[in-house]
């Protein structure tokens, strides 16, 4: 598979999630507002974003080959890029 493909294939993914879950910004902001509860301080919703890539980036250490979770560390660096703005 080409990088191109990939990436192409990354922004389905974004594309359907978004239909899905709505705005990826308001998405992030209600988890950052779950988890600020949970954890009990502040978590801003680019720190959801990141810490959702650490899970992928944890998942890729056990399987490094696995295209689901490559293509989720693709999303979330572009959510990142849009809760960031």
């Amino acid at each position: 598979m080409t990088s191109e493909t990939f990436l192409d294939q990354a922004a389905h993914v974004l594309r359907d999630r978004r239909a899905t879950y709505g705005d990826p910004r308001q998405s992030m902001a209600a988890i950052a507002a779950r988890w600020s509860i949970t954890l009990g301080h502040p978590v801003t919703p680019a720190q959801v974003v990141l810490c959702m890539l650490d899970l992928k980036l944890a998942r890729l250490g056990h399987d490094p080959r696995h295209v689901d979770s490559l293509r989720d560390v693709a999303g979330y660096a572009a959510v990142l890029c849009e809760v960031s703005r």
